[in-house]
């Protein structure tokens, strides 16, 4: 097993020059990680049809921007993956692509856990997510998904093993990435996508609950299908459940 040289962090973005500051300063910590300062780093974000700043706060905050534009995010996700590996130039075998989102923010330890995945022989680690800045008037709608969210799962292995993927939490190695065609340009679903190629090609994949990232609980998808319709989908059904003590006009501001 080759041992890794650098690692890539690439993170789609359709314009989020609001949330992106938060999200590359938390990328920047992580990186400073000393488990993680012995190779080489880059981060990326894959501005795809943004029309505000998304671009220049990338710049600003030290990321290189692969610009396109697709408007889908396993498009952007695919370009990200291809200038970082195109840029590092070296072997696959010995370069680590994690993903997030622009709307989320990675705990410091999030890369070093990766990399220590990834020296266990891990081929991917598939992680969680965990919601914040929702308005007050969804605390009941959001509390009922948490709660939901943490007890999927295997009830023999609970503080581990998870059916959810997020390309907000998600790592694996280039050379695995490759041999399974990478994320496909679709505009939605490219996360599952790739977890599903790697475990059809037997690769080692570890779902784990370690490290979740923070992300955002806004309702406005940026990619349809994607969190934030589920979380729309979820007021929603609370709406109509409770129609007399529910405000989806304002449960929609974030």
């Amino acid at each position: 097993m080759t041992g890794l040289a650098a690692i890539a962090v690439v993170i789609p973005a359709h314009n989020e020059e609001a949330p992106l500051s938060a999200a590359l300063a938390s990328v920047r910590r992580a990186t400073r990680h000393p488990a993680v300062r012995s190779v080489r780093q880059l981060v990326v974000v894959a501005a795809d049809a943004c029309t505000d700043r998304t671009i220049q706060v990338a710049v600003r905050e030290g990321a290189v921007v692969a610009a396109l534009d697709a408007r889908s995010p396993g498009e952007a996700r695919a370009t990200g993956a291809r200038l970082a590996l195109d840029t590092l130039g070296v072997d696959p075998a010995a370069v680590w692509i994690a993903s997030t989102d622009a709307d989320s923010e990675v705990p410091s330890r999030w890369l070093a856990h990766q990399r220590v995945c990834a020296d266990r022989g891990w081929d991917a680690v598939v992680g969680t997510i965990r919601p914040q800045g929702w308005p007050p008037v969804l605390e009941g709608v959001m509390s009922d998904h948490v709660r939901a969210y943490a007890t999927a799962g295997s009830t023999e292995h609970p503080s581990s093993l998870h059916p959810h993927v997020h390309g907000a939490n998600l790592g694996v190695r280039a050379d695995a990435y490759l041999s399974v065609g990478g994320f496909p340009s679709r505009t939605t679903g490219e996360d599952h996508a790739l977890v599903a190629a790697l475990q059809a090609h037997r690769y080692r994949v570890l779902r784990t609950r370690r490290f979740p990232v923070l992300t955002s609980a806004r309702l406005a998808a940026r990619a349809r299908g994607g969190y934030a319709d589920h979380l729309a989908q979820l007021v929603g059904d609370a709406q109509s459940l409770e129609p007399k003590h529910f405000d989806a006009d304002r449960a929609t501001t974030h």
